[in-house]
């Protein structure tokens, strides 16, 4: 007998001596560390590459580094990609939440350092885009890989993929209860008390990792020094109005750009383009060079006309009005510039692009109504709270949104018009566009799990494991005495009807031909072809399971035929996918 190795023998002593729900929340605490740690290397990575390459940097004598500089680290970036990691590593939440839809919560173990790597190439050199959907991907392949170690169910490691979301966001951004909430809102799983002490472990954990690393220095801290005040909420409501047409526009215009990206089939040639216009862009307002967290702290302590003074229309501060457009054209701009560095293949998320935004989204609307009407709000606050509004709007998540502003500026004094316009926000763009931008994709392609438990169970399954191949096929040229032998030989009342290439021509029903059957006399001039039917619908192996499940409502059929490029493959059963549903709800809703 074969000897078990250490591990083997660790795994057989835990399962003997640890509960499950112990080992889970130990793991969550291993995770938090894990994520924590992940958060603070990326963060200083990127922080000393940008601090080496525009150190002493004057924008009056060296602009021509803002063309390069972009090009060369999506260069890099794209080199490690293919050469080194050799394969897709996209958009991290969405990866994620693919594979918690459609890949059992499997990552692949090189998302625990290849999303890092490649995004500090990327956001180093000047990418427009954030770290934090490459931290939380990290964060998630992590809990998926030590899951799937530890030999652990499903439901666990989705759990698990969820405390390394939730490390993430809290150590990157300081922001324990805004990482719980991420991973509930956005990554979408159940809440329960199952679920949400792990999350709370692991939240806390890495931000406590951050701050015994960094102190308060994580990402940018900010207190609030002007109250909010009741007469400011019709403009808190105008800028949740604002916040909602800009996260739409955010939405399409990356959908857009990255579609026109991947038409240019020959990857440098992809990146040349979207190198060159990025720096471009970049040249013009120097404001969405990297993260555009210096031009948010700038906005924030009421310096916001620096994000103009750095570029090539600086001389254009001192007219209001033409002072308010160059604020909506980095608005404009922002997406594009984003959608340039992923499209041409830099590696980052939305995360920072949308608080950039959300920031000068806020600035814009304070400054229009200082400056048109005779109130006179605050630039900062609104700033902040626009943050939360983009955030609320883009990624559909106003309880992130919220508490996470809550959080950076260290507490809840702005909470009020924080909650009024993340939510008007999020109403505004739901009445455009019912997806996320992480979701959208796969919303379009059936493979999004959803809070909607039913659905959920629905995307789950899988076709191709629920077709039956026992049923009995006869060739359209064959008699009906011919057909009589194969139904004496089958258990079934439906055959297929399968020439010798295996094109299906349609069905046959014991029940159509029950009379003649018992007519010998129309054996041998009788034929199967004239005897089929083509059924009402059918199906494809690749088909959503919430389509079948529709196509059986609609047609009120047992059995339906599953075809691929015309040719036959078996039947999907009413009972058997009744059944794996009741099998895959009673472990999605076991607690």
């Amino acid at each position: 007998m074969k000897k078990r190795g250490f591990f083997g023998r660790l795994l057989i002593w835990r399962i003997r001596h640890v509960k499950d729900r112990q080992f889970v929340i130990f793991l969550s605490l291993i995770i938090g560390i894990l994520s924590g740690l992940a958060a603070i290397f990326l963060k200083n990575l990127v922080y000393y590459t940008h601090y080496l390459l525009t150190n002493g940097f004057q924008f009056s004598e060296e602009n021509y580094w803002y063309f390069a500089y972009p090009l060369i680290g999506i260069f890099l970036t794209v080199l490690f990609v293919k050469y080194v990691v050799k394969d897709k590593l996209g958009h991290g939440v969405s990866r994620i939440l693919y594979a918690i839809s459609k890949n059992n919560g499997q990552i692949k173990p090189h998302n625990t350092y290849s999303s890092m790597i490649a995004s500090s190439l990327t956001i180093g050199f000047g990418g427009s885009v954030g770290l934090e959907a490459p931290i939380v991907l990290t964060g998630s392949a992590i809990g998926s890989n030590l899951g799937r170690l530890f030999r652990l169910n499903y439901k666990t490691i989705i759990l698990l993929i969820a405390c390394g979301s939730s490390g993430a966001i809290a150590g990157i951004f300081k922001a324990p209860i805004a990482g719980v909430v991420f991973s509930i809102e956005v990554l979408m799983l159940d809440l329960t008390m199952a679920t949400l002490i792990p999350l709370l472990i692991s939240a806390v954990t890495g931000a406590t990792v951050a701050y015994f690393l960094l102190g308060n220095d994580v990402l940018f801290s900010f207190t609030v020094t002007v109250p909010f005040t009741l007469k400011d909420i019709p403009f808190y409501i105008l800028l949740g109005v604002f916040s909602g047409l800009v996260s739409f526009y955010f939405t399409r215009m990356t959908m857009y750009v990255e579609g026109r990206f991947a038409v240019i089939k020959n990857i440098f040639l992809r990146l040349l383009v979207g190198g060159a216009l990025l720096g471009l862009l970049i040249f013009i307002f120097p404001s969405l060079f990297g993260e555009g967290y210096e031009a948010l702290m700038d906005v924030l302590r009421g310096n916001g006309e620096s994000i103009i003074n750095h570029s090539i229309f600086s001389h254009f501060i001192r007219n209001k009005f033409l002072f308010l457009l160059l604020l909506l054209l980095i608005l404009v701009f922002k997406v594009i510039a984003m959608s340039a560095t992923t499209g041409s293949g830099g590696v980052g998320g939305i995360f920072a692009p949308s608080l950039f935004m959300g920031g000068i989204s806020g600035f814009f609307i304070a400054r229009f109504i200082n400056s048109l009407t005779g109130f006179n709000v605050s630039e900062s606050n609104f700033s902040l709270v626009g943050m939360a509004g983009l955030m609320a709007g883009v990624m559909h998540a106003p309880l992130t949104a919220i508490f996470l502003i809550a959080e950076i500026t260290g507490g809840y004094e702005l909470l009020p018009p924080l909650i009024i316009t993340s939510t008007i926000a999020y109403l505004t763009i739901m009445y455009f566009e019912p997806h996320s931008i992480y979701t959208k994709r796969l919303a379009r392609r059936g493979e999004l799990m959803t809070h909607h438990k039913d659905k959920a169970v629905l995307a789950m399954m899988k076709v191709e494991k629920l077709i039956e191949t026992n049923f009995k096929t006869i060739h359209p040229d064959a008699t009906l005495g011919d057909l009589v032998k194969v139904i004496a030989n089958s258990t079934r009342n439906v055959f297929p009807v399968v020439d010798e290439e295996g094109t299906f021509y349609g069905l046959i029903f014991l029940d159509h031909i029950r009379e003649i059957m018992f007519q010998p006399e129309k054996y041998a001039t009788t034929f199967v072809r004239n005897l089929m039917f083509m059924p009402e619908a059918t199906v494809s192996p690749n088909e959503s399971m919430e389509d079948v499940a529709q196509k059986f409502q609609k047609t009120g059929k047992f059995n339906l035929v599953v075809l691929k490029d015309g040719k036959y493959i078996g039947f999907v059963s009413r009972a058997r996918v009744f059944s794996s549903y009741r099998q895959l709800l009673k472990t999605f809703s076991d607690d």
